[in-house]
């Protein structure tokens, strides 16, 4: 007899578990899907618009030599107007300053450096954020105020990482500790030849910053801050400002590059 009872209670407690047609499991299922990303493509693959350029030595707006230009849906860096590189340091900015992205930027070392220019400069560049508006720079200013990933190629002859840190006027946190020594190498693969290499930064304002190089994350460091010996003349903000947000700039300083790749996921968007 006692079997005959728990059958019935077993089954009544199974169907009350049971969720009712068209109930909350499909609400729950949308509930935890991720919501589509919206990269903004910063580089329209055109023209130049949306960006402007502050060259060393020039005044704001002045494209010296045809630098910077649009060349088969790339954004490039070029000397061939050149006849000597005399330390027309360039920087484009993008025309809006953010703080909390995703930024990828897919890009390529080509050709040959142009005369006159650096050596460390051979088979180098890199995206300037948390950067002074182009408008604050002044007209002999070689770099903005800025955080620096640097993109170097190697040179056949031994490591040259790229998605490297440089730190034009500012300093970072890295293991708890402050660190101000101007370059701190990556620790991704080295580049030798043409191939394009896909850089993205995951930046947090003025708290978490990683460097990632085709997937792998390559660097990691805190509290972008004003500071070291690269501050112009005047700059506003004294040493140790934390620095919450910036433009964005790619450079040119005197090897070729081409860009093919340059978006933007804004993470700020709903924060509160």
């Amino acid at each position: 007899m006692k079997k005959l009872f728990i059958l019935p209670i077993l089954l009544l407690i199974i169907c009350s578990c049971k969720p009712k047609s068209g109930e909350s499991q499909a609400t729950d299922t949308r509930s935890t899907e991720p919501k589509s990303e919206e990269w903004i493509q910063l580089f329209n693959g055109n023209d130049l618009e949306g960006w402007t350029i502050k060259m060393t030595k020039h005044p704001l707006g002045e494209n010296y030599n045809n630098t910077f230009r649009v060349e088969n849906g790339m954004m490039v860096t070029r000397y061939d107007q050149y006849e000597s590189f005399e330390g027309e340091y360039g920087h484009i900015f993008y025309k809006n300053p953010y703080s909390h992205y995703k930024l990828r930027v897919e890009y390529r070392i080509v050709g040959e450096q142009v005369s006159g220019g650096a050596g460390w400069a051979i088979k180098n560049s890199g995206v300037m954020f948390h950067a002074q508006s182009p408008e604050s720079m002044l007209l002999d200013q070689e770099f903005p105020v800025s955080i620096e990933a640097q993109f170097l190629g190697g040179l056949g002859d031994g490591p040259r990482p790229t998605g490297n840190l440089c730190t034009p006027g500012t300093n970072v946190v890295m293991d708890g500790e402050l660190y101000t020594q101007h370059c701190i190498n990556s620790s991704s693969d080295t580049f030798d030849g043409e191939e394009w290499v896909l850089f993205e930064l995951v930046v947090y304002g003025d708290s978490i910053v990683h460097h990632l190089v085709n997937g792998d994350t390559v660097l990691t460091y805190s509290k972008p801050q004003v500071g070291g010996g690269s501050i112009p003349e005047g700059y506003p903000y004294p040493e140790g400002t934390n620095i919450p947000s910036g433009y964005i700039a790619l450079q040119a300083e005197s090897h070729p590059f081409d860009f093919k790749k340059v978006e933007l996921l804004d993470l700020s968007i709903g924060k509160k």
